[in-house]
């Protein structure tokens, strides 16, 4: 019934846990009963550790294992573009029964990370001298996207 990959991720889930000072935290709950929490951390518009805690079956295990792993490293934007299919894809598969509600961790992951540039975003509003102009872009942009090389 699960492949090769989906049981490796879920007999040894790798990224499992809390960041306690995360930068950002997300949870996601479906309504078979499926939990899924995300947490980042973030430096230099890139993840530098992704956490989960989930409630659910060998394949939700599974899928944030395999989320967590696509994620860390990545920059923002990156992370961003990962998808459930892309979860699934590099599990080798999902049992049809399954994709429904056992595949939501990239969308927990991408709510964690909406959760980080609000909260970076707020933080930019209490003290708007340190990025004036399109400075504000380079907090999530790459730098060859949006042009502002460097400056800050």
């Amino acid at each position: 019934m699960y492949g090769p990959k989906v049981l490796d991720h879920f007999q040894n889930p790798r990224g499992t846990g809390k960041i306690p000072d995360a930068d950002g935290v997300a949870t996601v709950e479906e309504g078979c009963g499926d939990v899924f929490r995300f947490y980042v951390k973030v430096s230099d518009n890139r993840l530098v550790k992704v956490r989960y805690e989930v409630k659910g079956c060998p394949v939700a295990i599974a899928c944030c294992s395999m989320t967590a792993t696509l994620a860390e490293g990545r920059t923002l934007l990156e992370a961003t573009q990962i998808t459930n299919e892309d979860v699934a894809k590099a599990l080798g598969g999902l049992p049809p029964e399954k994709k429904h509600c056992s595949n939501l961790a990239a969308d927990a992951l991408y709510e964690a990370i909406q959760d980080y540039m609000i909260r970076r975003s707020l933080e930019e509003k209490i003290a708007p001298a340190r990025y004036s102009g399109d400075s504000w872009k380079s907090l999530y942009l790459p730098q060859e996207v949006h042009g502002n090389k460097g400056k800050r």
